[in-house]
């Protein structure tokens, strides 16, 4: 695959990527060959931040290559100073083009911010997801209940759509490089059902 030039064509490139995924079909994949290539120099033109969960592969949900996207993963995806660093880093210095937050179905970390999880280093991880939760109560009192797995996915998408106003809020590198052109934030959702993702193009 030709690299993309413009936000828009990597965005495209991912929703092409899981395309070809949900459909069962990848790329052909030469690992020996790829690793080469990318031994002595690397251009990945994205940077996702996504969840610790063992059934959301990135690279292979978006079938990408190696040398292709910076992958940083923390369960619930949340944000903080280190997970921004490295997206400046991506962006100014490595020349990414997309920064992409996505959560998932079924998120344990958002059902344990929903359930007011305490327990050692998780319970100041889960705060961090609780005001996903306050808006799902607050915005959507007609909605799904608490402690379905409805809400749990409400909370999950409200949860990646949170976490990109943060990184505009939180990093004005990367909120002024959007401002420009150079780079597109945005959200998306995987579904651990059947592997499709769901953009929030520019939320």
């Amino acid at each position: 695959m030709p690299r993309p030039t413009t936000p828009e064509e990597v965005l495209q490139a991912f929703k092409d990527g899981n395309q070809r995924f949900v459909e069962g079909n990848l790329q052909r994949r030469e690992f020996i060959k790829e690793i080469e290539e990318t031994c002595n120099e690397q251009h990945p033109f994205a940077i996702v931040l996504s969840c610790i969960d063992s059934r959301v592969p990135v690279e292979t949900v978006f079938d990408m290559r190696i040398g292709e996207l910076f992958s940083t993963r923390l369960a619930g995806n949340v944000v903080n100073g280190d997970v921004l660093g490295g997206m400046e880093f991506a962006t100014n210095f490595s020349d990414a083009m997309l920064v992409l937050v996505m959560g998932h179905t079924k998120c344990g970390a958002i059902k344990g911010a929903i359930g007011n999880v305490e327990y050692g280093n998780l319970t100041g991880l889960v705060e961090k997801i609780k005001p996903a939760v306050e808006l799902a109560k607050s915005e959507h009192k007609d909605g799904p209940e608490p402690g379905s797995n409805e809400f749990t996915d409400l909370v999950g998408a409200l949860n990646v759509q949170l976490a990109v106003k943060q990184i505009r809020e939180q990093s004005p590198e990367l909120r002024k490089m959007e401002e420009k052109g150079d780079i597109m934030i945005c959200a998306a959702m995987y579904d651990i059902s059947n592997g499709k993702v769901t953009f929030y193009d520019r939320e």
